[in-house]
């Protein structure tokens, strides 16, 4: 049998609610005893004072003459030093290479950084002479400044041939010593002397080395 509910519907007892209003503080009057809406009403005064300087400070506008080219002739030996590094990092390394191919004993690493240090400034000596650059149109004073680029086209055209024509010559003639000795330095001018070249003329420059090879009966060591 079901348990009699201790509160029924008749035992609740009707009221009205009370309309007194709040018996403790509310969380407005807590707010103002503490100084809160002073200190909010400061903070945004602040904040308000900061944004105005704001606007007055005036803003530049950028402009493409904010990001001024480097002039010619510092191009011109950014230019030089890029290509003297790179030619310079490419002998050490066919220094050492043709050390070990010739099986020299042991590698004397002094003397390889001493050569690399004088092919550093030999190098950089010739680039900054013959290296085409918007500064240095002018490679022989005198002539036309429309043959000034086939005068330095020519210059490396014969530089190609002979440079080519030469390493092929002492790797295939001459003792281990002078090839140790002297390829290094030829095989870097050949390498620069084509890339200096346009195209049609740094494969004629190769197409005549090849031809070199060919006639006088040598092969690649």
């Amino acid at each position: 049998m079901g348990r009699k509910r201790a509160d029924s519907p008749s035992n609740i007892k009707f009221q009205q609610p009370d309309r007194s209003g709040p018996k403790e503080k509310t969380l407005l009057e807590l707010a103002e005893e503490r100084g809160l809406f002073a200190q909010a009403q400061k903070k945004q005064e602040e904040n308000d004072k900061l944004k105005a300087k704001i606007k007055k400070i005036p803003i530049k506008p950028v402009s493409e003459d904010d990001n001024e080219p480097l002039s010619p002739g510092a191009e011109r030996f950014l230019d030089t030093t890029l290509y003297t590094m790179s030619l310079t990092m490419l002998h050490f390394t066919l220094d050492v290479l043709v050390q070990n191919q010739y099986s020299a004993d042991r590698i004397v690493w002094p003397k390889v950084w001493m050569r690399a240090f004088q092919a550093l400034f030999v190098f950089g000596f010739l680039i900054y002479t013959l290296h085409a650059h918007s500064s240095n149109p002018t490679i022989l004073p005198g002539l036309p400044a429309r043959f000034q680029n086939h005068l330095r086209q020519v210059i490396f055209l014969v530089m190609g041939v002979c440079s080519g024509c030469y390493l092929i010559h002492i790797t295939n003639t001459y003792g281990y010593l002078a090839v140790m000795k002297q390829a290094p330095p030829v095989g870097c001018l050949w390498v620069w002397s084509v890339i200096e070249l346009q195209l049609p003329w740094a494969v004629l420059s190769l197409a005549v080395a090849g031809t070199y090879l060919k006639v006088r009966g040598y092969d690649i060591k």
